[in-house]
């Protein structure tokens, strides 16, 4: 639980310093734990909402947040992360969809790398069909396996050119915040024993924690491009290691 603990801190300084919230790294260290599979995606989602709350306030009160770009992905995204949470998965099933998650979220971040700090771009406005499309897509995955779906939406957002990388990375910590809560509505669907996630609060507190620094770190010290390159480097190493032992 220690060395579990520890992990979790590191991922929530990691992911919160570019709006993350790490959600489907956490799924991955919980399954190498060995944490019982039933509340893997309350955990995850709750450490989400966690870690990314701060974010999202700090983004509202500096008016970085573009309504026009967010708003589509959402209308598509809220109720399909519901239904997707509500539905029961096999474990082994489970297991092969976040590893491919992680591999093409980790390649996605490591091209996304490459899209920070260029300000001076040529902005594409994307047709709100699509939007509604593509968020709805991204729910449905997320609310499946417990995540936030940021960590996919971020990369489509830079290939599109469909906004700024402030109002990208602003537009994805609200939608992982928001598609979080639904996705904890729909796992409340289900029959899962709730205080048995309880005795993981320790987990709670160290993202919570490690959130902050993640902020900080963003505002103060290392650059965007620094900190996406690090934390896909992080996914490509866990999906890495649930490869090896879903496959070896």
């Amino acid at each position: 639980m220690i060395i579990l603990t520890i992990f979790f801190f590191i991922t929530a300084i990691l992911y919160s310093s570019i709006g993350f919230g790490g959600g489907s790294t956490y799924l991955a260290l919980m399954l190498i734990w060995d944490v019982p599979f039933y509340i893997f995606p309350i955990i995850a989602l709750i450490c989400n909402i966690i870690v990314v709350t701060g974010n999202s306030i700090n983004f509202i009160r500096t008016k970085n947040i573009n309504l026009d770009l967010l708003t589509p992905y959402l209308i598509g995204s809220v109720p399909f992360a519901f239904f997707g949470a509500s539905i029961s998965i096999d474990k082994d099933l489970f297991e092969i969809l976040l590893f491919l998650i992680l591999l093409i979220a980790g390649i996605f971040l490591l091209l996304e790398s490459k899209s920070f700090n260029k300000d001076q771009i040529l902005i594409r406005p994307v047709s709100k069909v699509i939007s509604i499309f593509i968020g709805s897509a991204i729910g449905f995955i997320s609310g499946l396996v417990g995540i936030g779906g940021g960590i996919f939406l971020s990369p489509i957002l830079f290939i599109l050119k469909a906004g700024y990388p402030k109002h990208v990375t602003s537009t994805a910590s609200i939608f992982i915040l928001i598609n979080s809560i639904f996705g904890v509505a729909g796992q409340l669907t289900k029959d899962i024993v709730l205080y048995k996630f309880l005795e993981y609060w320790p987990l709670f507190l160290v993202v919570l924690i490690g959130g902050q620094i993640g902020s900080f770190l963003n505002i103060k010290l290392l650059s965007n491009k620094t900190l996406a390159l690090l934390t896909s480097l992080l996914v490509i190493f866990v999906a890495t290691r649930m490869g090896i032992r879903i496959f070896i």
